[in-house]
């Protein structure tokens, strides 16, 4: 069984996965708990960022594939799914924090998140095809997005781990942070960002979520021109243009 634990640490809203293997296994109850934590945590005026972090040995083994097979049924997948969507649609930005593995549906929680931080001994793997199955919320969609087509297709067919320093290169992540440093380096990236306006940080990550979807380049530049048209002229920037003026 993995607890979910939710805290709020200054504007930062802190989900931590822990088991007693250090596993960090996911049923659907599990994740269950997670979407409905980082639904909590954005409506949370408080909280400007959200991260998910699991433990030094695994942020997540994913499923415990004898319970799935067990309990598996057409509407809990669709719950599931919607689950994934809760995450993924967050106006807030979400932050990974990746230490150990991160596989299956836990690197499927990772791909849903903005941003995954890593240690220096995470490992990323989808597994699905050896079980005669695909990836069901998510990595045939956003790690082709995440690192493009050729590595997707690798990573998928054949299920080979991604090390820290490939995951890196490849564009999977942004950052690696010695494993003893991770969760500082990781709150403190989350604090500078928690520190912009609020309006301006959903709305750069929405425009940002643009440019990665199907929008072509011409339409997505429309988009940002009209979007910083109107953020021209909200109270949020008046009200920071003043203060900078003021310094």
């Amino acid at each position: 069984m993995t607890d979910v634990k939710v805290e709020i640490k200054g504007q930062v809203g802190l989900i931590s996965l822990s088991s007693n293997d250090r596993l960090n296994r996911i049923n659907a109850a599990t994740l269950n708990d997670i979407s409905e934590s980082v639904v909590k945590l954005d409506r949370d005026d408080k909280v400007k960022v959200i991260v998910i972090r699991g433990g030094e040995k695994a942020f997540s083994s994913g499923l415990s594939a004898t319970e799935f097979v067990k309990t598996v049924n057409m509407s809990m997948l669709e719950d599931m799914s919607e689950n994934f969507a809760k995450i993924a649609d967050a106006r807030k930005p979400v932050i990974a924090e990746v230490s150990g593995y991160a596989i299956g549906i836990g690197f499927e929680i990772a791909l849903a998140c903005d941003m995954i931080f890593c240690s220096d001994n995470a490992w990323f793997s989808v597994p699905d095809l050896s079980m005669g199955t695909v990836p069901g919320f998510g990595s045939t969609q956003r790690l082709p997005k995440a690192v493009g087509k050729a590595k997707a297709m690798e990573m998928i067919l054949s299920g080979r781990a991604v090390g820290a320093q490939e995951a890196e290169r490849v564009g999977l992540v942004s950052r690696i942070i010695p494993l003893m440093y991770l969760h500082d380096e990781t709150m403190k990236a989350a604090d500078i960002i928690a520190s912009q306006p609020p309006v301006a940080i959903s709305t750069a990550k929405e425009l940002i979520k643009t440019a990665v979807g199907n929008t072509d380049l011409e339409e997505g530049l429309e988009i940002e021109k009209q979007v910083y048209k109107s953020s021209l002229e909200s109270d949020e920037y008046r009200a920071n243009l003043e203060n900078m003026i003021k310094k």
